[in-house]
């Protein structure tokens, strides 16, 4: 299971997150900057743990806090914060939740109680429900879903915190919005070439079995209902969310010159 978040992971750092930095407002004329942070946190998934994985993931984390200024100005030059904007700056703001859960999981350091496990897949979380979520929520979605979104998002956080029953909420509200999301998409595929088409149903389709999973995973540690086990949802509800929403999702977006 360590080797495939790892690479969902890697998929995320250098490739997901660059891509979808090209779509939004934010952006610098190049993107290669980001690659001076996201190859070392990469590299520091591939490592023992220790003094280099923790340096190197610490560099991605400062990384993650660019993307954090640049949301705080954006929001300054723009004074406006309506559903949209807190879509793009939820997905700006969630890698640096994810690089602290990688520096704390490489430093072997349980972060506010959780194992190594939990912060392991906390990094894949977030780069994927957070950032990519937001960000298609941002580019495709009404104002409804683009609040959902980074609602359910904070629930789920929250009930890290909180417990299982506000972790559910989370999942029930996170559901709602990418569904919202996928109708989006799908309703955007019958209006563009071909291949883009292509990309945006298997985008939005991914999301109809994937959330469900997420609901499920999260009904069951609060009522007895059955779910898949933690090695089945990184296989199943991981890869699928990374590769066919996340990784399509924003390939689409790149072909019709979104942003």
């Amino acid at each position: 299971m360590t080797v495939l978040v790892h690479a969902v992971v890697s998929l995320g750092l250098l490739i997901v997150v660059p891509l979808g930095l090209t779509l939004l407002p934010t952006r610098t004329t190049s993107t290669r900057w980001w690659f001076a942070f996201a190859v070392p946190g990469a590299v520091a998934l591939w490592l023992p743990r220790g003094a280099v994985s923790i340096t190197l993931a610490s560099i991605y984390l400062a990384g993650t806090l660019v993307l954090i200024t640049l949301a705080a100005r954006h929001f300054l030059q723009h004074r406006t914060l309506g559903a949209r904007q807190v879509a793009l700056y939820t997905a700006l703001a969630t890698p640096s939740i994810a690089a602290l859960a990688l520096v704390a999981e490489r430093s072997s350091y349980e972060l506010f109680g959780f194992n190594l496990t939990v912060l392991s897949l906390t990094v894949a979380h977030f780069h994927f429900a957070g950032f990519a979520a937001a960000l298609m929520a941002y580019l495709s979605a009404d104002g409804l879903a683009a609040v959902s979104v980074p609602l359910g998002t904070l629930l789920v956080l929250l009930g890290f915190f909180l417990g299982d029953p506000v972790e559910l909420a989370g999942a029930v509200v996170l559901t709602a919005g990418m569904w919202l999301v996928g109708w989006n998409l799908w309703r955007r595929s019958q209006r563009t070439d071909r291949t883009t088409a292509i990309l945006l149903v298997v985008s939005a389709s991914v999301l109809v079995v994937t959330m469900l999973l997420a609901v499920s995973w999260a009904l069951g540690h609060v009522v007895d209902t059955p779910y898949l086990p933690l090695e089945w949802m990184v296989a199943t509800h991981g890869v699928a969310n990374a590769v066919g929403f996340a990784l399509c999702g924003v390939l689409a977006m790149r072909r019709e010159g979104v942003g």
